[in-house]
């Protein structure tokens, strides 16, 4: 049975493994510190901490896994994050770009009143801005934009990696989720939407973090890259 009440480190990297664990990403020591950008000792202090407060187990392969009370604890923390990101774009005028950040900050001080407050605020709203679902287990399967052939119509699902200044770059180029259109090209350097008269180009590296539903759909893949957090040098700004 897991602590009844996590700190705010514990909740930061829970909500990591979650994200790693929904994304279909390998559950390591390695990826989370290269999600968290920070250095593997102190993940394996963290990891210790989070075994020792009954959130998770460590498999043979060294891999981690959340205890039942553990995902309930992460599913939580992620819930409210979603929401938060939601109710400050939606109500209260944040730029979609701009509330990650803000929701970490918040996060930890919601009361379940001010949750059940911000849900009814948010009305009809299903996903946070980026496109994850804000209740657990109701992800819409997507495949890379980067993996999707030229002439296929897509329409965008999720902006996997949520680091703030690769939203930036996602919203200056004009992609969001729920927009619909046709990939007009795509190489190794850059891949194109075409939508509503206007196109909208990113980087190859960002588009492999651009989940997708796709006509006609490649084959199945996980949708982020190896390196989890993408630097502004690496996406070409």
């Amino acid at each position: 049975m897991a602590q009844e009440h996590a700190t705010p480190a514990e909740d930061e990297y829970l909500q990591t493994i979650f994200w790693l664990e929904e994304a279909g990403l390998p559950i390591t020591g390695a990826n989370v510190a290269r999600a968290l950008q920070v250095a593997p000792p102190t993940v394996h202090e963290m990891v210790g901490r989070l075994e020792t407060d009954g959130y998770i187990t460590r498999d043979e392969d060294k891999s981690l896994l959340f205890t039942d009370s553990g995902r309930e604890h992460a599913a939580g923390v992620v819930r409210r994050h979603r929401l938060i990101e939601r109710f400050l774009t939606d109500v209260l005028g944040v730029p979609w770009d701009e509330v990650h950040e803000e929701a970490e900050r918040l996060e930890h001080a919601m009361s379940p009143v001010l949750e059940e407050r911000m849900l009814a605020a948010i009305g009809d709203a299903r996903t946070c801005p980026h496109g994850h679902p804000i209740a657990a287990g109701a992800r819409e399967p997507g495949v890379p934009l980067a993996d999707v052939e030229e002439g296929a119509r897509v329409r965008i699902l999720r902006f996997e990696n949520e680091a703030e200044d690769l939203l930036h770059y996602l919203k200056e180029s004009g992609l969001a989720p729920g927009l619909v259109g046709t990939v007009a090209s795509s190489d190794e350097d850059e891949v194109t939407i075409e939508a509503d008269g206007q196109r909208h180009t990113v980087t190859f590296s960002v588009a492999e973090t651009v989940s997708v539903v796709a006509d006609p759909s490649p084959p199945p893949r996980t949708a982020l890259p190896g390196q989890l957090v993408l630097a502004k040098e690496r996406y070409g700004k």
